[in-house]
């Protein structure tokens, strides 16, 4: 509880936003502010985001924010960090929040230019699993099975592992979380804020619209999709590659009964989902055991 302590009453995302009931963007986004504080500049993509909080005459940040393409989330963060930096104001901290879509697929290029070059911002994807804000079209992240308007019967591929393609350019930091665990959450985004170099976080931000749930059901969704073993909770730093929560590993279909999207999957199509849990957490546990090999050698 003491993290939760450490927590400053005051917020820099403030109410007043017009995100839905239950939006788990909101949810992360505040959090986020709380532990980043006063002394940071946020980007803004096009997404739900943007236009729930910084939209004129409306401004739910208490920061400075910036605005420019779908594309340019980290090129934009990276350049604003620069010009900081040039100022003499290398205590800023520069961040952008971007959703799945402008992430995992319009905004990759960018993404993976800037981790490349190791640019010293803070990346959060807030994933809600689809373009929620166009329409509820598939995205990259979006689930095996998920119904959107672009995939009626259900999305045929597995959800891109942005997480690992990131961790695959051997940036500082790599971290995904949940708001069902936000002690969890907190701690990583106070290592992310103390550490320097290209730092990315992946946020499960279920969306209650886009989801067909119910309002009140967001944070209950965020930890279920964690103890059925669907969202692995994880960190990588330097390299290593730790777990950070052990999932229950409930049965799928508690997490699918909850949501209108997956209302249309058989028997056969739960199985598949399952055998693919079951497979990600083969290769996440190897890959831990790998990285913990390797430190005892060292």
């Amino acid at each position: 509880m003491s993290v939760l302590k450490s927590l400053p009453e005051e917020d820099w995302f403030v109410p007043g936003h017009t995100a839905c009931p239950g939006c788990g963007a909101a949810m992360v986004v505040r959090l986020a502010m709380k532990v980043l504080g006063p002394r940071t500049v946020v980007y803004l993509p096009a997404s739900c985001l943007l236009v729930f909080s910084d939209m004129f005459p409306i401004n739910a940040f208490r920061v400075p924010t910036l605005q420019v393409l779908f594309e340019n989330s980290a090129v934009c963060a990276a350049g604003v960090k620069r010009a900081l930096k040039r100022l003499g104001k290398d205590d800023v901290q520069v961040v952008a929040f971007a959703g799945d879509g402008g992430t995992a697929d319009i905004g990759l290029q960018a993404l993976s230019g800037a981790a490349e070059r190791n640019e010293d911002i803070l990346y959060i994807c807030y994933d809600n699993e689809a373009y929620m804000n166009t329409g509820i079209q598939r995205s990259g992240t979006t689930p095996l099975g998920a119904w959107t308007t672009t995939t009626p019967g259900g999305k045929h591929e597995r959800k891109k592992d942005v997480p690992r393609i990131l961790m695959a350019h051997d940036v500082p930091y790599v971290a995904t979380a949940s708001p069902g665990f936000p002690l969890d959450l907190i701690r990583k985004l106070e290592k992310a804020k103390a550490l320097r170099g290209f730092r990315y976080l992946h946020l499960l931000a279920p969306c209650p619209v886009g989801w067909r749930a119910e309002s009140d059901a967001t944070v209950d969704l965020a930890r279920l999709a964690v103890e059925t073993g669907l969202f692995t909770l994880m960190e990588c730093e330097d390299g290593v590659f730790r777990i950070t929560k052990q999932p229950r590993f409930l049965p799928v279909r508690e997490y699918l009964s909850f949501q209108g999207r997956f209302k249309h999957l058989k028997e056969g199509d739960i199985a598949a989902i399952e055998a693919g849990v079951r497979a990600k957490w083969e290769r996440d546990r190897a890959l831990e055991r790998a990285t913990a090999n390797s430190l005892a050698v060292k």
